[in-house]
């Protein structure tokens, strides 16, 4: 069943150009949702006239204008206001969110509330870039995230192999992008609310709600094409991030990537630990492992009601759980090693001998290694 309530929500800054063809996705959608609201920000152009107009072939399109002051303005604070707002309408429904320069797929509202209906707390979808611009620079710029993407993709097999997880099972994607997000009104609040961030705010978002163990679903089949512009409205976003790597290519890939061997030892924690909550010996071993006091592991354990909560204190107090930036120079290396353990692993899982809990990766890297 479908939850009685569904409110799409949009931040907008100065997108008269492509803020027509997002709200004529919408419009085409085959399940429409019940609420549509638009949050101008700071605005200069033609946008509320758009808005407007657009809001006759909707049901009930909400348009909110604010003026934000410069320490205020921001992506993320927009983001912020415009689920806040979104909040209002929902009840116990559905929240979602795209950006004024996304394109939805016409079933992108049906299918977010298909995975809701089956449990998920929130959705994330896939975003597209549309038609890659002819500039100098965008074909080695595109091929660099290709390469990000592997190793991502590796490292999250490895993830769902180790730790799997029954609200998100494989095949999955590992996007969190502002240009779809779905989650329940509930879980939103469970969280504290969206994040007060100046960028980053999908990401956060999505941390908030793990902290507090809800159910995300990293659905593949969901998709919104969004733009390849340069000269975007948000600092610290995409716009920015293919700007800067079609002049250059970055010293360090995207922070969400860590050396393999770091990451298996992060993933193969997180089970451990879901497994010792209630083993005193366990946590002991684990605790030595990760070189802190077993009491201050056991009192993270106590002080949380929630295992994201916990899981997220932990990484944070152990020296062996520290994260690690990699180089583009280091990509090849660490791509080559995740290929090699996702494939001891799907050997072993077919073996039916999954790595133990204290099981170390047999490639070579070590911790003070890079």
């Amino acid at each position: 069943m479908f939850p009685a309530s569904t409110v799409v929500t949009i931040p907008v800054k100065d997108e008269e150009a492509l803020l027509p063809g997002c709200l004529a996705a919408l419009a085409a959608q085959s399940r429409q949702p019940d609420h549509v609201i638009l949050l101008l920000n700071n605005c200069t152009d033609n946008s509320f006239v758009l808005a407007r107009e657009a809001a006759k072939k909707f049901k009930k399109l909400h348009i909110a204008q604010v003026y934000l002051p410069p320490h205020l303005a921001s992506a993320g604070e927009a983001r912020r206001l415009a689920l806040l707002r979104a909040e209002e309408f929902a009840g116990d429904g559905v929240i979602l969110t795209t950006d004024a320069d996304a394109t939805p797929d016409a079933d992108w509202v049906a299918r977010n509330l298909l995975e809701i209906s089956k449990g998920a707390d929130a959705v994330c979808g896939v975003p597209v870039i549309a038609a890659h611009p002819a500039v100098p620079g965008w074909h080695s710029c595109a091929f660099d995230g290709m390469r990000e993407a592997l190793l991502l993709e590796l490292h999250d097999e490895i993830a769902a192999l180790v730790d799997p997880d029954p609200a998100d099972p494989w095949p999955r994607h590992q996007a969190h992008s502002g240009a779809s997000i779905a989650v329940r009104a509930a879980a939103l609040r469970r969280a504290g609310g969206p994040p007060s961030v100046a960028a980053g705010e999908d990401r956060a978002l999505i941390a908030k709600l793990r902290l507090v163990d809800a159910k995300i679903r990293h659905a593949p089949e969901i998709a919104v094409t969004v733009s390849a512009r340069f000269l975007g409205r948000a600092q610290g976003g995409m716009a920015e991030t293919l700007a800067r790597r079609v002049a250059s290519q970055d010293a360090l890939v995207d922070e969400q990537i860590e050396p393999t061997v770091d990451f298996y030892r992060r993933v193969l924690t997180q089970a451990r630990l879901r497994g010792a909550r209630d083993d005193e010996e366990a946590l002991s071993e684990l605790a030595r492992d990760l070189l802190i006091r077993p009491v201050a592991l056991q009192t993270v354990l106590a002080e949380e009601p929630y295992f994201g909560a916990a899981w997220d204190r932990v990484q944070r107090i152990s020296p062996m759980l520290r994260r690690r930036r990699l180089s583009f120079s280091q990509l090849a290396r660490e791509t080559r090693q995740a290929l090699a353990l996702a494939a001891q692993l799907r050997f072993a899982q077919a073996a039916d001998v999954l790595p133990t809990r204290r099981a170390e990766p047999v490639f070579s890297g070590a911790r003070d290694a890079g």
